[in-house]
């Protein structure tokens, strides 16, 4: 069994910076891919960003390409998503989620596992 505990959500003003942790327990980071949606009220889940477990390949959302960064800390076990450049509309609910494979699928398909979700809000 794979939990997931996301971090790091919080307030912050249009322009800032905040940096969300995944914290993966049950397996390893060097055999799962993970990945960041959100949610914001009313508005469908949005696959924002992924990470290959064994290559390292990253996928962006075009809206969070060139301000947002995943990677992870394998010792740790935690994934993280960097966000700069905060706009109004990046306001949501963020979750990770493992596809239960190394590499990352099309953020449409079935996802194994789930964390709870932490809420970002960014004050314009």
């Amino acid at each position: 069994q794979v939990t997931l505990v996301e971090s790091g959500g919080g307030l912050v003003q249009a322009g800032g910076s905040l940096r969300l942790s995944c914290e993966v327990s049950g397996n390893s980071l060097d055999y799962y891919a993970i990945a960041w949606f959100r949610q914001a009220p009313g508005k469908k889940r949005e696959g924002v960003s992924c990470r290959d477990a064994l290559n390292g390949r990253t996928i962006y959302a075009d809206s969070v390409k060139g301000r947002f960064t995943i990677s992870r800390d394998s010792n740790k076990n935690i994934m993280y998503l960097q966000m700069t450049s905060l706009k109004p509309e990046d306001a949501a609910v963020y979750f990770c989620a493992a596809p239960g494979s190394h590499y990352c699928v099309p953020f449409s398909y079935r996802f194994e596992y789930w964390g709870q979700g932490t809420q970002v809000n960014v004050s314009s």
